[in-house]
C-alpha cells in the first residue's frame, strides 16, 4: 500500500490516540470509548449481515456472554484481563457456533426470530444462574492491571484502540480473502456457492463463529469499561440497535461500522440534550432530503440529480426553526427520522456517500494493482486432463428416477457419457434435462437409480464434494454473485487451490500471499480465455447478458473440471455471442474435458455434439449421432406434436 492511501489511516490512529491527551473530561473519554467497543461488535456483525446476508438478533446476547465470562472469571478465579480477553473469544465462538445451526435451516425473517429467542434465553439464563452470575444483583469489575498498577482512563482507552486497530486489520483482511469472498458469494447464491465447491454448511458455521469471537472480545472489553455488568444491559433493544448501527452506518464497510457506533451510542444522549439534538437532527434531515432527491431522479441527468436534493435543502432553515420549539417530541421525530434514513439509504450512510461522490465525478475504475493485472499466457489456466483413454466412459446414469411427488421428472433414465466428447441433452420445456443436471451435481438426490463418476458414485454426496471431485456446471438462470466483480466471481471458482489458514490470513504470512498472487494471475488468464479481462474489475451485475454466460462458463473452468455440464449457455445470446461461445467451446474440448450439453439451438447442438440423447416427459425416447436423432421421428413428434 503507498504511503499516500496509508495517510489518511495513519492521521485518523494518531487523533485516536491523542484524545486523551486533550480531552480531560472523563465523561467524554468514556462515551469515545463505548464507541470504539461497538464499532469491535459491528465489525463481526456486519461479517453475518453484510458479507453472508443473515439477519441476526443474537448479537446482544453474544456481548453479554463475553462481558459474563470476563465478570465470572474474575469473579471466582480472580483472573486478570490478559486471561479473559482470550477465554471470552473461545467462550463466544463456541455459542456463536450454536447459534449459526438455525442459519442452517432457516432464513431471512425466521432467523431473526430464532436469533431474537436466543438473546432472550442467554439473557433468562444469565438472571437465574446466580450460583455463577449473581443474577440481578450483577458483577462488579475493576480496572484492570498493567505492571501490578491499575489502569488509568487513558492508559485503558489507548489499549482499547489498540485492539480496535489489531480487529479492523483482522476484519479487513478475512473479507478481502478467499474466506471472505466465500462469505459474499454464499449471500449471492446459495446454490452456486455449493456447485463452486465452497459448502454453505461449512461457511455459514465459519461466519457465526468468527462473527461471535469479535462480540465476545468486545464485551470483555465493555466489562472493564463499564466495571459493572447486569442482565439487563443486554437486552433485545440493544440487538436491535446493533443491527441498526449496521443499517445506517452501511454493510460492508468498516468505515460504516464506527459510523453506525457513533450513532447508537450518541442516540439516548442526543434525546437528553436538546442543542445536541438540534445539530444532529439537521445533519440527518439534510442527508435524508439529498438521500431522497436522489432517489426520485434516478431516471434523470447528473446535473438535476445533484440540483434536486439540494433545491431541497433550502427548506431545513424552517426545519431548524421548527425544532427550536421542540422539547417532548424529540424521541418521535427521531425515529421517523431514522426511518427516513433506512427507506431512503438502503446501503447505509457510507454506501450513500458512495453513490452520491459517484454520481458527481463518476465512477472510479478501481484496480488491484500490482502485476496481478498483467496476463501471463504461459500460465496453465485450464487443467488438461489430456486425451488419456479417450472413448471410455466417464459418467453413467443407471436407472434414474426422479419423483416429487406423484410426478415423475426422470423415469429410469440411462445415460453414457465417453471422455472427450460433447454429449447433447435435448428434449422439449418440462422434459426433465434440468433435473438431471441438478442430480448430477448433487442439488437433488434421487429417488432411485445410482450415477457412477469415474467408477464412483456421487448419490448422496453434497454439491461442494462433487464440484471438488472433477464435476463442474453452469446454470439455466445465470448464478453469478452479483456484488462481486468478474474476477472475484473467478476467484470464487479458484477457492479449493487456497490451503491458507485464518492465522495464515490475519497475519499475510508468505503462503497466504503467494496463493492470493497465483490465483488473481490464474483468474486473469481465465477472463482473457473468455475475452472478458478488460471487464476483470465490473460487478457481474453489471455485464451484457452474453458476457454474464463468459463468465459462469470461465468460473466454472476454475474448478479444474474432467466433465463440465452447460445449461442452455446459447440462451438469450445474439448470433457472435453464439459463434464465440461454440469456438470457446470447442476450444475447452481439446484440452480433453468433457461436455453435457443441454440446449434449445438446434443448430449449435448439430455443430458441436458427437452424441445426442433426448428426452420426454422424463423418458429417453432416443440416443445417436446428431443426424440420426434429428430425423428420429419419436423426436420429431416431441418437439412438434403428431
Amino acid at each position: 500500500m503507498k504511503l499516500k492511501s496509508l495517510l489518511p489511516i495513519l492521521i485518523a490512529i494518531a487523533a485516536l490516540f491523542a484524545l486523551p491527551l486533550f480531552i480531560h473530561n472523563p465523561y467524554y473519554i468514556h462515551l469515545v470509548e463505548t464507541i470504539l467497543i461497538y464499532t469491535i461488535l459491528l465489525y463481526g456483525l456486519d461479517i453475518v449481515v453484510g458479507y453472508v446476508g443473515q439477519v441476526s438478533l443474537g448479537h446482544a446476547a453474544l456481548f453479554g456472554i463475553g462481558s459474563y465470562t470476563a465478570g465470572v472469571l474474575y469473579f471466582h478465579f480472580g483472573w486478570t484481563i490478559w486471561g479473559t480477553i482470550p477465554a471470552s473469544i473461545v467462550v463466544t465462538s463456541i455459542f456463536g457456533g450454536i447459534l449459526a445451526l438455525p442459519a442452517l435451516k432457516v432464513i431471512g425473517p425466521y432467523l431473526a426470530m430464532v436469533t431474537l429467542a436466543f438473546g432472550t434465553i442467554a439473557q433468562i439464563l444469565i438472571n437465574e444462574m446466580t450460583w455463577m452470575t449473581e443474577g440481578p444483583l450483577g458483577i462488579k469489575i475493576p480496572k484492570p492491571e498493567l505492571m501490578g498498577v491499575p489502569m488509568t482512563k487513558a492508559e485503558y482507552f489507548w489499549m482499547v484502540s489498540a485492539i480496535l486497530i489489531l480487529s479492523l486489520i483482522v476484519v479487513d483482511r478475512f473479507v478481502k480473502s478467499q474466506i471472505g469472498r466465500a462469505f459474499e458469494a454464499l449471500r449471492d447464491s446459495p446454490i452456486a456457492c455449493d456447485c463452486m465447491g465452497v459448502s454453505v454448511y461449512r461457511f455459514k458455521v465459519i461466519a457465526f463463529v468468527i462473527s461471535a469471537a469479535f462480540a465476545g472480545l468486545a464485551g470483555c472489553l465493555y466489562a472493564y469499561s463499564e466495571q459493572y455488568i447486569s442482565p439487563n444491559t443486554y437486552n433485545n433493544e440493544l440487538a436491535v440497535l446493533f443491527l441498526l448501527g449496521i443499517i445506517m452506518g452501511g454493510r460492508k464497510s468498516r468505515l460504516g461500522a464506527v459510523i453506525g457506533a457513533a450513532i447508537i451510542v450518541l442516540l439516548p444522549k442526543l434525546l437528553d440534550d436538546i442543542h445536541l439534538f438540534r445539530i444532529v437532527a439537521s445533519i440527518i434531515a439534510i442527508v435524508v432530503v439529498v438521500g431522497a432527491g436522489m432517489a426520485l431522479s434516478k431516471k434523470v441527468t447528473t446535473p438535476r440529480r445533484v440540483a434536486i436534493p439540494i433545491a431541497g435543502v433550502v427548506g431545513l432553515a424552517a426545519f431548524s426553526f421548527w425544532l427550536n420549539s421542540i422539547s417532548d417530541w424529540r424521541l418521535s421525530i427521531f425515529g421517523f427520522m431514522i426511518l427516513l434514513v433506512v427507506y431512503y439509504l438502503q446501503n447505509g450512510i457510507v454506501g450513500f456517500a458512495k453513490s452520491f461522490y459517484q454520481s458527481i465525478f463518476g465512477k472510479v475504475k478501481t484496480t488491484r494493482g500490482g502485476d496481478a493485472e498483467v496476463v501471463d499466457d504461459s500460465i496453465s489456466f485450464i487443467s488438461a486432463v489430456g486425451n488419456q483413454n479417450a472413448g471410455s466412459e466417464l459418467l453413467k446414469v443407471d436407472s434414474i428416477l426422479m419423483q416429487f411427488g406423484g410426478l415423475k421428472a426422470l423415469n429410469n433414465v440411462d445415460l453414457s457419457i465417453k471422455r472427450g466428447t460433447i454429449h447433447g441433452l435435448i428434449g422439449p420445456n418440462g422434459s426433465g434435462k434440468s433435473t438431471m443436471m441438478n442430480v448430477l451435481t448433487g442439488i437433488y438426490t434421487p429417488t432411485a437409480g445410482n450415477v457412477l463418476y469415474a467408477g464412483e458414485s456421487v448419490v448422496g454426496k453434497t454439491s461442494s464434494d462433487i464440484a471438488l471431485s472433477g464435476i463442474a456446471r453452469t446454470f439455466q438462470n445465470v448464478q453469478l454473485f452479483g456484488e462481486m466483480t468478474a474476477i472475484q466471481n473467478i476467484l470464487v471458482g479458484l477457492h479449493h487451490t487456497f490451503k491458507s489458514n485464518m492465522l495464515e490470513i490475519a497475519l499475510h504470512l508468505p503462503r497466504y500471499k503467494k496463493e492470493e498472487a497465483d490465483a488473481y494471475a490464474r483468474a486473469m488468464a481465465l477472463l482473457k480465455f473468455v475475452g472478458l479481462d478488460d471487464l476483470a474489475n465490473e460487478e457481474a451485475r453489471n455485464l451484457p447478458y452474453g458476457k454474464q454466460r463468459l463468465l459462469e462458463i470461465a468460473r466454472a473452468l476454475a474448478l479444474d473440471p474432467e466433465l463440465l455440464l452447460l445449461d442452455e449457455p446459447a440462451a438469450g445470446l445474439t448470433a457472435p455471442d453464439i459463434k464465440e461461445l461454440l469456438r470457446i467451446i470447442r476450444k475447452i474440448r481439446d484440452n480433453g474435458i468433457t461436455f453435457i450439453l443441454i440446449e434449445h439451438h438446434m443448430d449449435v447442438v448439430m455443430s458441436v455434439c458427437d452424441t445426442v440423447s433426448v428426452l420426454d416427459f422424463g423418458q429417453k425416447i432416443a440416443e445417436g449421432k446428431p443426424a440420426e436423432v434429428q430425423a428420429d421421428e419419436k423426436v420429431i413428434h416431441a418437439y412438434l406434436g403428431t
